[in-house]
């Protein structure tokens, strides 16, 4: 067909669609629309496209939640949303990568643009280390603690505000019991040198810095309805992460799902981390409250660089 022969109102209709797409949004903008609509609680869950996150977003799809999938891979979301809309559930899929802040910053201003609550938080992605071998983020720093920690502090901070409009609400950091202690001195671990016993330090630093977050957050969001909690889901999971370390896995996806499920449903208060469904004591540091002011503060600023 020759394109000459199409009216402009059609050329600028192909323009911006492709604008659309360009922008990542896979579904469109109007289910975001019809979920407000119907005033059906909104849940984004990270890193859901496989693993622990695919799992607590279709458990959520069928309770009733309007699920935004996130995750890198656009075929992998769209798999998912199209199972949970089988279902007989509601979902869209918002692609970002999480070792660019850009990008995270993009995922939270899509959310707030198109939707008028949301219900729960669950700030899920995490990677074990970068798998095509980067030793820095775009932004320039390492890697695990950016999309482990940083990129979801940086998401929360931009969220916060449509939670407390939409509460009661929930946030839920999946951290885990590896913990290593924040080196303020060396937080981007550019002096650490791993000697076979430390080889998970970056992973470790950034789910205990999880965990500060999550106490932190709790008492700024004290009396707004929001409530955080963290937890340590299962031991060794059945997950690609897991699997790509050249671990057997100790656990199923099921098993951790029913503890992020646990904090999503169950009237647990604020401010905890949770081991095998009973609150625990995290690493002291978790409970320094100059700690905690000191990571918020160096994370507004590493955020702040990219605004």
């Amino acid at each position: 067909m020759n394109i000459r022969s199409f009216s402009v109102t059609i050329v600028q209709l192909k323009l911006a669609v492709s604008l659309v797409l360009t922008a990542t949004i896979v579904q469109p903008a109007m289910a975001s629309n019809a979920a407000d609509a119907e005033q059906l609680p909104v849940a984004l869950v990270t890193g859901s496209t496989r693993g622990l996150g695919e799992e607590v977003a279709r458990r959520l799809g069928g309770m009733g939640y309007h699920v935004i999938v996130h995750g890198r891979s656009v075929e992998r979301g769209e798999a998912v949303v199209a199972d949970i809309t089988e279902a007989g559930g509601r979902a869209e899929f918002r692609r970002a990568d999480f070792l660019s802040l850009e990008q995270v910053h993009r995922l939270a201003d899509g959310v707030l643009a198109d939707f008028e609550r949301l219900d729960l938080l669950v700030n899920n992605a995490g990677i074990g280390s970068d798998e095509d071998g980067r030793l820095v983020s775009v932004e320039g720093h390492e890697p695990v603690f950016q999309v482990n920690y940083l990129a979801h502090f940086l998401l929360t901070e931009k969220l916060v505000p449509l939670l407390i409009d939409s509460a009661p609400a929930r946030i839920v950091n999946v951290s885990s019991a590896a913990q290593a202690p924040i080196d303020f001195d060396d937080v981007m671990l550019e002096r650490w040198q791993p000697d076979g016993r430390e080889i998970g330090r970056p992973y470790a630093q950034s789910k205990l810095a999880q965990i500060l977050h999550t106490v932190d957050m709790a008492e700024r969001l004290d009396d707004t309805g929001v409530i955080i909690n963290a937890l340590h889901p299962a031991t060794f999971m059945d997950t690609y992460m897991v699997r790509r370390a050249g671990i057997a896995p100790r656990a199923s996806v099921d098993e951790g799902a029913d503890r992020v499920m646990q904090l999503i449903t169950d009237d647990i208060g604020s401010g905890g981390y949770f081991v095998d469904g009973q609150p625990t004591r995290a690493h002291d540091q978790a409970y320094d409250e100059a700690a905690r002011l000191r990571l918020r503060e160096l994370s507004l600023e590493l955020i702040s660089h990219n605004d």
